[in-house]
């Protein structure tokens, strides 16, 4: 079995409260599966992530990059000392998806102590490739402008 790249072992369990009380929550992001070197999640395609059109917002599918992307970074650095923050994102949306649910899997490009770089492929239903980012994150020291994924009761 490969080396995992988490700071600890993590389970899915784990990571429930990063998608409560948040945007995560609005679009029904829910993390599926946490591999040694990747996290993925799903969202639906209805109408909180469509556009006018009907179509999957452009917008949504970074916002599942993001989050796969960003919660990733943070599960490889110690929380107690350090927290991942986007500094970057850019996206390529190559299909359309009217319907159904989206699959995001992140996974690492490049993990240097001051920055991480992250590739988050989305595919639809079929496993047809929907859209890919790169996503770009500074690694700060915590109480110095980074944000910290706490632990929120519910």
């Amino acid at each position: 079995m490969p080396k995992s790249l988490w700071f600890r072992e993590y389970s899915l369990e784990d990571l429930g409260f990063l998608t409560r009380h948040n945007m995560v929550e609005h679009l029904d992001i829910r993390l599926t599966e946490l591999g040694s070197d990747f996290l993925r999640g799903t969202m639906p395609v209805d109408h909180r992530t469509h556009q006018p059109a009907g179509l999957l917002h452009g917008g949504a599918s970074v916002a599942l990059a993001e989050t796969l992307g960003s919660f990733a970074a943070n599960l490889c650095v110690d929380p107690a000392e350090k927290a991942c923050v986007g500094q970057e994102i850019n996206a390529s949306h190559l299909r359309s998806v009217r319907q159904g649910l989206v699959t995001g899997t992140a996974r690492s490009l490049h993990l240097g102590r001051s920055s991480q770089v992250w590739q988050i492929e989305i595919v639809d239903d079929r496993d047809r490739l929907v859209s890919i980012s790169r996503l770009t994150v500074a690694v700060v020291k915590k109480g110095h402008g980074g944000g910290q994924l706490k632990n929120r009761k519910s």
